[in-house]
């Protein structure tokens, strides 16, 4: 690496402003196979479901290669040839860098298994993975000239949303739960963007968000009511097949509320494999959901390719509580092809969870982070999962965004201390 500030600065801008091919064929209905065309704008598909963004692979395989990749700067722009923007100025960036994976040796041991990874995605802009979807999708509605944006959110992809429109100068007007965390509100507030509680749960808070562009005409932003924010969640399955010497770990434990970097990472291992980056080897895909909100698990063990809406959703994990989400038959599909299943782990499991990984690893993760970590523990011990397979646990976002657990020690500095007792 250059020591020169001023090289460095030049050099971690290149994959912003390279001017590199693009390949982008055309968008695709993801339950019909019926094409749409590109840059244009879309919402769902002319079936009423997710579309999906194509791109010519065989030209993406002549053009990248593994060395042109690990050349360039490590963001999750260093994959532009697999990613629908196709100008580098429309790109709407905030240092989106490659996450660490991080070993958890300690409860490996104590577990007797093999490799626990945690892919930490609380070290992106906003302080979680919504930054990859939404980095996506704020910078092609640059594109197509979109001047407003609304979405539902439980916290942090409206978060994500406010900072990556307020950058591009689109306006943003966001709808939560009224339970959302204060936190979660204020940030979404402070940066830039018009947000209101909601009495109600996501999915309520999503049809606030319908009726106004009926009725306005601004953009629904809603999970895999446009295009692009899987395009952005896929880049963690292309770190992480990068991370791990181009190969593909065994499990993958995934929180999974609408889904959309499960199926993101599932069509990034198909696209990986197209153009020679990886074999036909893939990860058992395991969508973790809570007790308290678990349609997907009720789907899968029914053999359901949807699951129908969870009535009374609750949740410590609220950014899992997702009664129910559109790409639903995406998840299953992606679970059942890749040998994996779906969990669901109850609040007091989650919090022991985190409480564990935070005590024995000094890694605090977020609550659907750690529902992840209690579904691991849960899958060993039911035999679902091998001591022996290497795991990844995807972490979504800071554990510093959530409530913490009060401390009440104090120490009067004025009277005698006991220093053996301390």
């Amino acid at each position: 690496m250059p020591t020169d500030n001023r090289q460095t600065s030049m050099q971690y801008d290149d994959n912003l402003t390279a001017k590199l091919p693009s390949f982008v064929t055309h968008l695709e209905c993801a339950f019909t196979g019926e094409r749409h065309e590109a840059d244009q704008v879309h919402n769902l598909s002319r079936a009423g479901k997710p579309l999906l963004v194509r791109y010519d692979l065989a030209g993406v395989r002549k053009a990248l290669s593994k060395d042109k990749v690990a050349a360039r700067p490590p963001d999750l722009w260093r994959y532009r040839e697999l990613l629908p923007v196709r100008r580098p100025e429309d790109i709407v960036s905030l240092g989106e860098f490659v996450t660490p994976i991080v070993r958890m040796p300690r409860l490996a041991a104590k577990l007797g298994g093999d490799e626990i990874l945690v892919k930490d995605e609380g070290r992106l802009p906003t302080g979680s993975f919504k930054a990859r979807g939404l980095v996506m999708a704020v910078s092609m509605a640059k594109a197509l000239g979109i001047k407003h944006m609304a979405m539902p959110t439980n916290g942090n992809a409206g978060a994500a949303l406010a900072a990556y429109a307020t950058r591009a100068g689109i306006k943003t007007t966001i709808f939560c739960p009224e339970d959302t965390p204060e936190v979660n509100v204020s940030e979404i507030a402070l940066q830039g963007a018009t947000v209101y509680r909601v009495n109600g749960l996501i999915d309520d808070c999503g049809k606030i968000v319908g009726e106004g562009k009926a009725k306005v005409g601004w953009f629904d932003t809603s999970t895999l009511k446009e295009p692009y924010r899987i395009e952005g969640k896929k880049t963690m399955g292309l770190e992480l097949a990068e991370q791990l010497g181009w190969q593909v770990p065994d499990v993958i434990f995934y929180p999974t509320g609408g889904g959309t970097g499960l199926i993101g990472m599932w069509k990034a291992f198909a696209e990986l494999e197209a153009i020679g980056f990886i074999g036909k080897k893939r990860p058992r895909m395991i969508a973790v959901q809570a007790s308290g909100c678990a349609p997907m698990v009720k789907a899968f063990e029914a053999g359901e390719e949807h699951a129908p809406r969870w009535e009374n959703a609750h949740t410590i994990a609220s950014g899992i509580r997702v009664p129910q989400a559109i790409g639903d038959f995406l998840i299953l599909r992606a679970v059942r092809e890749s040998g994996g299943f779906a969990i669901a782990v109850p609040d007091d499991t989650i919090t022991a969870a985190l409480d564990e990984m935070a005590r024995e690893e000094g890694l605090l993760l977020c609550p659907e982070g750690a529902a992840t970590y209690a579904a691991y523990k849960q899958s060993l011990a039911d035999g679902r999962v091998k001591r022996t397979d290497q795991v990844v646990l995807f972490n979504c976002a800071s554990g510093l965004k959530y409530p913490l657990p009060p401390v009440h020690r104090t120490l009067d500095r004025h009277k005698p201390i006991d220093f053996a007792k301390l």
